[in-house]
């Protein structure tokens, strides 16, 4: 006597499974430049290190002589794996089986997902394509009535990304359920062409008058450019790599810190085109990305959200192999001015970093919130007080290096001041409450209409304040804690990062969920 037979039941319905929607909705996939949810697997997680849980899971039916007659596997995906031989939880959506709607889902998937993930301590990487096992008009043949709606598993996502990282990988038309975990992850990816992302897609929206595609609807060029998406990428290759290397910057959880890798860069390189990459004009603007660059880890810097909130550079670094959050004020877009999508996408990252125990290096070019109609009709007040705060409230070493402007309250937040400051000044440095130029004019009005040479009158006043707004000046009153040679920034965050592993090692105790 064995369970030979039990088990070649088990492998006939494990190959079920493996057939997914069927040949016709494979191949309706594929024809769409898309790959199976197998495929993906496949191609993201380390070779040979899946583990599937729940393969058998979905819809029988059964014949007289009680044998299985048809098969729907659910349309999801389940499983641990390695990414860069690092634990890790996937969760893939299976559009072959019903569009991923949810009269095919099974829920306990996406609630066991997340809840292994969180227990044991890993990232949670979502595949996500579809309506993410949301709703479906269907659903009401199987059961007849309406309901108040709940969204099962939304308490686990919730309490989830306090603990692990979430990275969610837009794979399709991501509608409802869907894009509602797309949104909600750390760290999300589009796939140009290829996927949307809606609340609901164009059959609702004709019904309210809007008749558009769903790239009009929920392309990348809404959906990168408003914040709702990090990146966007031009194949489903590059959105598994994105992600692959998204979560080699951090720990697997809030209770470990960040994994230093082994140093490839020379700690002590000092960078010559520092020195010369900032005009001494003050008004032409320069590459923040070649400053960022030339201070970290060659070839280390990955950048976040490179689509919105373009005043302010974002990403993720290594310094002598450690880890960091990078900031960097661009001057290209209105002059580095904080606006409201730059509020936004500060506090984002600075809470990222607060969560993950990254610490981080701020390259600060800032002269202060973007003003006028447009701005305030943004919002751009509220939500400039919120990224301060995220700033002012950030738990993690803050290494803030100022480049060149930072002027009144968005200025300001360059760190916590409630913690000492770690800070570096270039001489290219201009700074204050408000910029002097303009300033002058209104107040000294009264004195330039009346001289004799206005025009040499104004020049004299320029030089004048010129010179009080010299960096030196600052220097001297201890309001600039150190003005350094551009070239020597790279050395000087090699000693900070080290600083900062220490003070991180010795609150491992607290780590835990933020409250």
């Amino acid at each position: 006597m064995s369970w030979e037979k039990s088990i070649e039941e088990l492998r006939k319905r494990e190959r079920l499974a493996e057939n997914m929607g069927g040949e016709e909705p494979v191949e309706r996939q594929r024809s769409r430049g898309k790959l199976t949810v197998r495929e993906r697997v496949a191609f993201l997680a380390d070779p040979g290190s899946f583990h599937e849980i729940g393969k058998i899971a979905g819809k029988a039916t059964y014949g007289e002589d009680h044998e299985i007659a048809t098969f729907m596997p659910s349309n999801s995906m389940m499983g641990r794996a390695t990414l860069n031989g690092r634990p890790a939880f996937i969760l893939g959506d299976d559009f072959t089986v019903r569009g991923g709607a949810a009269d095919a889902a099974i829920r306990g998937k996406l609630i066991q997902s997340i809840k292994q993930a969180k227990e044991y301590r890993m990232p949670l990487v979502q595949l996500i394509d579809g309506t993410g096992g949301g709703g479906s008009i269907k659903m009401f043949e199987q059961d007849p009535r309406t309901y108040i709606p709940e969204t099962p598993g939304w308490e686990y996502i919730v309490q989830g990304m306090s603990e692990i990282p979430f990275v969610s990988l837009a794979l399709g038309p991501c509608a409802g359920m869907g894009a509602g975990r797309v949104a909600s992850s750390h760290f999300s990816v589009m796939v140009k062409e290829l996927s949307q992302v809606f609340v609901a897609g164009p059959p609702v929206t004709r019904a309210l008058g809007e008749d558009v595609t769903k790239e009009e609807l929920g392309g990348w060029e809404i959906q990168a450019r408003n914040g709702t998406v990090d990146n966007v990428v031009d194949t489903e290759a590059e959105a598994f790599e994105a992600a692959r290397k998204f979560v080699s910057y951090l720990p697997s959880s809030v209770h470990e810190l960040p994994p230093i890798t082994e140093a490839t860069d020379d700690p002590k390189r000092r960078e010559d085109s520092l020195i010369s990459v900032v005009p001494t004009d003050r008004k032409t603007p320069y590459k923040p990305r070649k400053i960022v660059e030339a201070a970290v880890d060659t070839g280390s810097f990955f950048e976040i959200g490179s689509q919105w909130g373009r005043g302010i550079v974002c990403g993720f670094a290594r310094i002598d192999g450690h880890p960091v959050g990078v900031l960097a004020g661009d001057p290209f877009f209105l002059d580095g001015a904080w606006t409201a999508d730059v509020c936004d996408k500060v506090t984002r990252h600075m809470d990222l970093c607060s969560t993950f125990h990254l610490p981080v290096v701020h390259f600060v070019d800032c002269p202060g919130f973007a003003c006028g109609v447009k701005h305030e009709t943004a919002g751009v007040t509220r939500k400039g007080v919120r990224a301060m705060a995220a700033v002012y409230q950030a738990t993690v070493p803050v290494c803030a290096v100022v480049i060149r402007k930072a002027y009144g309250l968005a200025g300001s937040a360059m760190m916590n001041p409630s913690k000492a400051k770690w800070r570096y000044c270039w001489p290219s440095g201009d700074w204050g409450s408000l910029p002097m130029a303009g300033g002058i004019e209104a107040a000294y009005r009264k004195e330039i209409l009346e001289a004799e040479d206005k025009e040499a009158y104004l020049q004299s006043l320029y030089d004048r304040f010129d010179a009080i707004a010299s960096p030196f000046r600052t220097a001297e009153a201890f309001y600039a804690e150190e003005i350094i040679d551009p070239r020597d920034t790279r050395p000087l965050l090699v000693d900070f990062v080290h600083h900062a592993r220490r003070v991180l090692e010795t609150g491992r105790t607290c780590f835990g969920p933020r409250p």
